[in-house]
């Protein structure tokens, strides 16, 4: 039947454009598009992977059950829980509302950052899982579309002896050619086995050789077929950090990644500033507030939010906004299962800058079991179409894995 808009603009009309706008919205909520849904129960429970991987469900009267996780750490279950009642009721479709309404009613367990945040971030990806569903789309399209269809991963890499050159140089061809990465990161901040005092973060000349040659060994070993970065886990002092990158200025390195601690972000702007080499930081900070500084004062060549750690995909998102703003790529740091591997993955999708997501499980071979669909294929996620997050958990799998007294979800 069609529609006669002119009636329907009519004031004095028995049914107008306001009638057919509710009964649109009430077919909508049929189809399970609508506002009319309940937030009934939140459930945790923790799979012992390379770390303790905290899974989240959010439940809701709509028999819609959305799937999320949280950084590891302890009392990240308890904070969750304690949580709970805070989200009883609501709705899950106003996401940005209840990150802050945690935020706000959390505040004396400490949200500006640690542990507090990262419960909330788990939450938060679990409600985007459950808002894509309901709504019936991607989540990235609740953080306003995509620039790509496929994000590229880089392999987090370890040799068995990490402090021989050789070691990490055939590594990196493994890694390359049999698993088919084209991006990988390996440890510097490895013993060489003749420091005096690795306390007072000082590096003498022959331990800055020592790293230079395994930046040497690795990038020549692979050439232009991969990029390769070096992690130095907040591990040297500020002028020990300089000389090191200085003499690395030769090296094709993607990025150097933490060298100074990360409470100091002008010792951080430091290093950044005296050098060529691309420096990158930013897993150990929180929130949008705490990457404000790396990025207003150009701290950082390179930004390294973790996503289930830093507040969620929306802060994540944030982040990557004002990085933007900079001109500074993003690159996630991640060392979670496949659940919020892929929440990374619909935020890389959906940000202009995105340059890789971490993968820091490659030594884990049932690290894919966790979920019904493949995640990663040839150093890339395809990202999913699927409502939601897009990917499925294979519960006979996460109950194998389970942390020793953890219960598996139950169905709410």
């Amino acid at each position: 039947m069609g529609i006669d808009y002119e009636t329907l603009r009519d004031p004095n009309a028995e049914y107008t454009m306001r009638d057919l706008s509710a009964e649109t919205m009430g077919c909508r909520a049929k189809r399970g598009g609508g506002r009319d849904v309940e937030i009934t129960d939140v459930q945790t429970t923790m799979v012992d992977g390379n770390f303790p991987w905290t899974l989240v469900r959010v439940y809701t009267d709509a028999g819609i059950v959305g799937t999320g996780e949280a950084y590891w750490g302890a009392g990240v279950p308890e904070l969750i829980a304690r949580m709970k009642p805070f989200l009883l009721g609501e709705n899950p479709l106003d996401i940005d509302r209840l990150y802050e309404h945690l935020i706000q009613r959390m505040s004396g367990e400490g949200s500006l950052a640690g542990v507090t945040v990262t419960a909330i971030s788990g939450i938060e990806v679990a409600l985007h899982d459950l808002a894509g569903k309901i709504l019936e789309v991607p989540a990235y399209q609740l953080l306003g579309g995509k620039y790509r269809d496929e994000v590229r991963v880089y392999c987090d890499c370890h040799a068995g002896e990490e402090r021989e050159p050789a070691a990490n140089a055939d590594e990196a061809e493994r890694v390359v050619e049999d698993l088919g990465y084209d991006a990988l990161k390996f440890d510097l901040d490895v013993r060489s086995g003749g420091e005096k005092d690795r306390a007072n973060r000082h590096l003498r000349n022959p331990e800055i050789e020592h790293k230079t040659e395994i930046v040497r060994a690795v990038t020549e070993a692979v050439g232009d077929r991969a990029d390769v970065a070096f992690d130095c886990h907040w591990s040297f002092s500020t002028g020990s950090a300089k000389r090191l990158a200085s003499t690395l200025e030769d090296e094709d390195v993607w990025w150097l990644e933490d060298p100074v601690p990360p409470e100091n972000h002008d010792a951080q702007r430091e290093v950044t500033r005296t050098t060529t080499v691309p420096i990158a930081a930013g897993e150990n900070v929180y929130r949008k507030h705490g990457h404000r500084r790396l990025l207003e004062e150009q701290a950082v060549d390179v930004i390294a939010p973790d996503l289930p750690k830093v507040g969620g995909m929306r802060e994540t998102r944030k982040i990557a906004d004002l990085a933007d703003t900079y001109y500074v790529p993003v690159a996630m740091h991640n060392v979670s299962s496949p659940v919020a591997t892929v929440a990374a993955a619909h935020v890389g999708t959906a940000i202009p800058n995105s340059l890789a997501v971490e993968f820091h499980s490659y030594e884990l071979d049932w690290w894919g079991d966790l979920v019904e669909e493949t995640v990663i294929e040839a150093g890339r996620i395809e990202v999913p179409e699927e409502p939601g997050l897009g990917v499925t958990l294979d519960m006979d799998a996460v109950a194998e894995h389970l942390v020793d007294g953890e219960d598996l979800f139950e169905e709410a």
